[in-house]
């Protein structure tokens, strides 16, 4: 389903996956809002064109939130795998994981607090959905990037937790090279969403 194409279908969508069930109360109302809505399209000039950039604006947040969630729970796997590490005393692999967890932290925290697609993010040039829509397309690029440290994260932590120490400092080198690759790209979002 085309979610910009069909306004209605689309914020059903993005309510059911917040709010989870479909009968509840907040899911009603804003399902007879967006009805509302959907009438004063049809009399407001533009508000269509408005809505869905809403939408779009909307659907990155969502999906910035998700990618700030796996890094905070990755962050969580890393916090864990240290205690383990200072439990049986692997001591070179301490100042390395004391680093990336703060790499973590500060990756995560910019993520989250990200502009998504207002005015005063593009400055000087007038939000379009094509860029809204280059962002959306980013932000996702970014969520495969942080699955598949999630993943490196989950071996490491795994192999600790099973007393296997042996690569958990090559692992964690690993794990830095990483996340500055992350950062490196997400350093480039905006230059990617105004197609610079």
């Amino acid at each position: 389903m085309d979610c910009f194409k069909n306004i209605k279908a689309c914020s059903y969508k993005l309510i059911k996956e917040n709010l989870g069930e479909e009968k509840s109360e907040g899911y009603e109302k804003a399902k007879s809002e967006t009805a509302m809505l959907e009438k004063m399209m049809l009399f407001i000039p533009g508000f269509r064109g408005y809505k869905l950039k809403e939408l779009r604006r909307e659907s990155d947040k969502l999906l910035r939130d998700k990618i700030y969630k796996a890094l905070v729970e990755t962050r969580d796997d890393l916090k864990e795998t240290y205690r383990r590490l200072v439990e049986a005393r692997v001591t070179e692999a301490w100042d390395d994981m004391d680093r990336l967890i703060a790499k973590f932290d500060r990756i995560s925290e910019r993520i989250n607090h990200a502009e998504y697609g207002y005015a005063d993010f593009f400055n000087v040039k007038k939000v379009r959905e094509p860029d809204l829509d280059r962002m959306i397309k980013f932000d996702l690029s970014l969520f495969e990037k942080v699955n598949d440290i999630k993943k490196s994260v989950s071996e490491l932590k795994e192999e600790t937790l099973s007393d296997k120490f042996d690569k958990a400092r090559a692992k964690i080198l690993e794990l830095h090279k990483s996340l500055d690759a992350l950062e490196k790209v997400y350093n480039q979002r905006k230059e990617v969403i105004l197609g610079v």
